[in-house]
């Protein structure tokens, strides 16, 4: 095997198997050379990650496996890529609506890259069957090393859950990265830590049109039995009643919320809650912006104190508000720090420059007409709280990229930049540059979809 870690820096197994995690073999699946191994070191995720989770593995080093059928419960079924064994990354050959069967797999399997940006066509968008034993469509349970990109979660039909079922779901899991994602029509958070995870990112995302009673956008943390590293970047929560986001941490945490974009909360944007003890958290960049639905008593940023015990530790920095509501409720003010509880993992963008950019770049790409429509709502103010799902817009199917040799990699972006089109070199470094070939490759088709 290549001794590349991520950055292309050397690594020595007798040396760091101590302190490091290391993969056993793997067999040969869809282009893979037999016997390789995972890294012996982490590194980032991908380029560009941010935030705690940046360190996740993935399928780095792993299968490549082809998902070929929208349809479930198959062989080359994005569930087959779910449920396999290993270090493995799910690359698509064909776009358009995966809608699960029945229960939706479960993402327990560790070291996984669910790429949905080798989709053809219109990209991937991820929904259940409606059935009575249908929950929510993407569940992270009791892993680690999890990467999912440019996906779309809609729950366009109500599951056997109802009113208690996410889009996405992490739960006693750690170092996973959600990013260009995008869900809709939840009946509860659309996206929800739960349990006792670690080393958490959700960036680049759009998280819009909860379903009420119980539209929520987003609880970071809930029930959790020990501190948490969570990094939300980058995100838009809109249309949602509060939890945009709730944030529930124990006193030791880190928690980080910079250079979001929220609108059209009814009653509550940011949630600083201190049933585990107070919350620490830096609350950075930001932009908050009234909708329709937003109410005169609304309130930007909040510490609610129910069954408080003990006082959360809140660094508020170049935070923006838009709109006849309460910008910071008076009882902050005991919890407020001058300084950040954690040092931030990343430097923030003025929160004017994060508008923009948050406005161009976040979400699964190519976007749909949904987020194209939540976007527009942002802008212009407009739009409001739905009551039902909607329907999800027809996905174009497009042509996959050649790859003749089943690497994941289209051939003609191998002969391009180093790599053999007829060998498996997906995590070999064909032009010396520090990162692997697929790792590359997928850069440079995120890059393409958000430029």
């Amino acid at each position: 095997m290549s001794p590349l870690s991520r950055n292309g820096a050397i690594t020595f197994f007798g040396l760091l198997l101590s302190t490091t995690v290391a993969f056993s073999s793997c067999s040969p699946v869809d282009g893979q050379t037999k016997g390789t191994t995972g890294p012996a070191a982490r590194s980032k995720a991908f380029p560009g990650a941010v935030g705690y989770g940046a360190a996740a593995l993935g399928g780095f080093k792993g299968k490549i496996i082809q998902v070929t059928t929208t349809a479930d419960n198959v062989a080359g079924s994005l569930r087959a890529c779910v449920e396999a064994v290993g270090p493995r990354t799910c690359v698509f050959r064909v776009g358009g609506i995966f809608r699960f069967d029945g229960t939706p797999p479960v993402i327990k399997n560790p070291y996984i890259t669910i790429a949905g940006q080798t989709a053809p066509g219109g990209g991937v968008t991820i929904a259940h069957d409606g059935s009575a034993e249908s929950r929510t469509p993407l569940l992270i349970k009791n892993t680690n090393d999890v990467i999912v990109r440019h996906v779309r979660i809609r729950n366009d039909r109500i599951g056997g859950e109802k009113e208690s079922e996410d889009s996405i779901t992490i739960e006693n899991s750690k170092y996973v990265v959600i990013d260009q994602v995008s869900a809709s029509w939840a009946r509860d958070e659309i996206i929800n830590g739960y349990g006792n995870n670690d080393f958490i990112t959700v960036s680049n995302s759009i998280f819009s049109y909860g379903i009420p009673k119980h539209d929520k956008c987003a609880l970071l943390g809930s029930d959790p039995k020990n501190a948490q590293n969570f990094s939300f970047i980058g995100n838009i929560c809109a249309h949602n009643g509060d939890r945009n986001p709730d944030i529930n941490f124990k006193p030791s945490s880190c928690v980080e919320v910079v250079n979001n974009v929220f609108y059209n909360a009814v009653s509550e944007f940011a949630e600083v809650w201190e049933t585990y003890g107070g919350t620490p958290v830096s609350i950075v960049g930001n932009s908050f912006k009234a909708g329709i639905d937003t109410t005169d008593g609304a309130v930007g940023i909040i510490r609610q104190t129910v069954e408080s015990t003990g006082n959360s530790a809140i660094y508020l920095h170049d935070n923006q508000f838009f709109g006849a509501f309460t910008d910071i409720d008076a009882s902050v003010a005991v919890a407020r720090r001058n300084t950040p509880p954690c040092p931030l993992t990343v430097k923030p963008m003025a929160a004017g420059v994060a508008y923009s950019s948050v406005l161009a770049k976040s979400g699964a790409k190519p976007r749909d007409a949904i987020d194209a429509e939540v976007v527009n709502d942002v802008i212009n103010r407009t739009g409001q709280i739905v009551m039902l799902p909607g329907s999800i817009p027809a996905i174009f199917a497009g042509t996959p990229y050649p790859d003749a040799d089943r690497d994941g990699m289209d051939d003609r972006w191998e002969v391009k930049n180093g790599a053999k089109v007829g060998a498996a070199d997906s995590w070999l470094d064909g032009n010396r540059d520090g990162v692997t070939n697929l790792d590359a490759f997928l850069d440079y088709l995120h890059k393409q979809l958000v430029r």
